[in-house]
């Protein structure tokens, strides 16, 4: 389908009602259209469900990556579901209503902007984005614990059966180096992250302890070694287009109420993952 777009979102944070309601409009804008949905999706599993159902029934194909919201494990839903077991859960979930994941063979676009392989990814952080003048994980937490700037993380996202939640990470970025190592074309890539790639999109964040839950350096030339055509995340609910290394990366997230309201109107949710595709950006 020549008119067919690979969009993306991340951030829907469906337990708001307002969020939830948006996500009850969101539509294809042509047949044939792709979904890349980067991570936080919400925090319950039905709650979860609801939400990649309804866009699978409406996409093409919705591709899908882990936040750490969905990561948590809220009281009662259900507490036996902690880290691996969590995120096996999920990916259950996702196969039962068709919707591509990190464990899945990485789906080749060929619609406008193709071909480019999308590459869903789950790497969690480690704690290495670290604030200025605190070179230990253990200095850094500590300032974040004395600011009151903590992610709710340290509370609710269980790294079982690992001992940390940074010895999850780089159990996941070696899992993913291996098959990365395995693709044997030049097919460009699009990246799907709850993190970004590299640090630079965090140094624009109110506050900079937050940076540590933010992702890995481990990752910070995947989009040198890889030809890469976009790297697509969320989290930071700060939607912005950046370049490094002359690689696009887009945040396309939806955010909180709060902050949603407070943008700018006339701004589209559904973000081109490759706007060159079409006519300029959108």
């Amino acid at each position: 389908m020549p008119d067919a777009r690979l969009l993306a979102v991340s951030d829907l944070h469906v337990a708001y009602p307002e969020n939830r309601a948006i996500v009850e409009e969101l539509k294809p804008l042509a047949p044939g259209d792709w979904l890349l949905v980067a991570g936080d999706v919400g925090e319950r599993l039905a709650d979860i469900r609801w939400a990649l159902g309804l866009l699978a029934g409406r996409f093409e194909r919705v591709v899908w990556v882990p936040g750490n919201h969905e990561l948590w494990t809220p009281p009662g839903d259900p507490p036996e579901l902690r880290g691996v077991a969590r995120y096996d859960e999920l990916v259950r979930i996702c196969r039962e209503l068709g919707v591509v994941t990190p464990e899945d063979d990485y789906p080749l676009w060929q619609g406008a902007g193709g071909p480019v392989r999308v590459v869903p990814l789950f790497l969690l952080y480690d704690y290495t984005f670290l604030p200025e003048g605190h070179p230990t994980k253990e200095s850094a937490l500590a300032y974040a614990h004395s600011t009151g700037v903590v992610c709710t993380d340290e509370f609710l996202l269980h790294p079982d059966p690992h001992p940390t939640r940074d010895a999850w990470c780089r159990e996941r970025v070696a899992r993913t180096e291996r098959r990365l190592a395995e693709l044997d074309d030049d097919v460009p890539l699009v990246f799907v992250n709850h993190y970004p790639l590299v640090r630079e999109p965090t140094d624009i964040l109110r506050y900079p302890e937050f940076a540590q839950w933010c992702g890995t350096t481990a990752t910070a030339g995947w989009h040198v070694r890889h030809p890469t055509a976009a790297m697509i995340y969320g989290h930071l609910h700060i939607p912005r287009v950046t370049r490094h290394d002359g690689v696009r990366f887009e945040e396309v997230s939806l955010g909180y109420p709060r902050e949603w309201k407070r943008r700018p109107g006339g701004r589209r949710l559904l973000r081109d993952v490759l706007p060159e595709a079409q006519k300029g950006e959108a």
